[in-house]
């Protein structure tokens, strides 16, 4: 059965009562931890058009590219563990691109050791978001994407908070505090959650006898790489949160 007809969401909560659009689905339902595919056609249709080039590159299961395909972008992907045929293997804080050449950028990064990643050492995936390892890497990660980014285009990160042995971590709100170094923060936008684990009462029975909240949201956090005029000395300067330490990458390197 086709899913509803989309729609552009208009406020800072969104909702949608499946995680693919259309007929069939965008990546993969077997992909545990895939993006809601109706989160990325949102996106797009605000902050891309046709014929524009969109980068994921943490693109698991290839939603992203399906999603551009259907709306006539240009799609391109990498991951360390591909499991789509388009995807392409590379490092999300080393891309085999050239500087400012993607008019949009899309990750939604893993943030737990709950799930099983490609298992390989230099994975962000295998990294705790309890240490500052993984911030680190996060941080490293934004600042490739700021290189690859277009001035005045814009982006979004897809990422949820963790509790984990009785402690906190506030992801979204650290994701934030790095994107300010680098980007114009657009928006903060809550997108519901639609988990299976929501949905039992064994789960929200835990949560009420131990005192703690089931994670009900993920934060979609909108940037903008602002445009800097040739004479200033940010320009001069490279421009980027680390004096534009990578320069000239060719397509073909990786």
């Amino acid at each position: 059965m086709p899913s509803p007809t989309l729609s552009l969401q208009t406020t800072t909560l969104w909702e949608y009562p499946s995680q693919h659009y259309g007929k069939g689905e965008q990546g993969s339902s077997d992909y545990r931890g895939a993006t809601p595919s109706w989160v990325i056609w949102n996106l797009l249709q605000r902050y891309t058009q046709p014929g524009d080039l969109v980068v994921d590159p943490m693109c698991g299961s290839g939603t992203t590219l399906d999603v551009a395909k259907d709306m006539g972008r240009l799609g391109i992907g990498f991951d360390l563990q591909p499991h789509h045929p388009k995807v392409k293997e590379a490092d999300a804080r080393d891309l085999p691109m050239e500087d400012e050449v993607a008019d949009f950028v899309f990750v939604d990064p893993p943030y737990g050791t709950n799930l099983k990643y490609s298992g390989k050492p230099e994975c962000i995936g295998e990294l705790d978001a309890r240490k500052d390892e993984y911030f680190e890497a996060m941080g490293k990660v934004f600042e490739e994407l700021w290189r690859v980014m277009k001035p005045g285009s814009h982006g979004g990160v897809f990422v949820c908070d963790v509790w984990k042995r009785k402690e906190f971590v506030p992801i979204g709100a650290q994701f934030i505090y790095l994107l300010v170094q680098a980007f114009k923060v657009v928006d903060h936008i809550t997108v519901v959650r639609k988990s299976k684990s929501l949905e039992q009462g064994n789960y929200h029975k835990a949560a009420e006898e131990t005192n703690y909240f089931l994670r009900g949201f993920s934060h979609l956090l909108l940037f903008q790489k602002e445009e800097v005029d040739a004479d200033s000395p940010e320009k001069k300067g490279g421009g980027s949160p680390r004096g534009s330490r990578r320069q000239g990458r060719g397509r073909g390197r990786g």
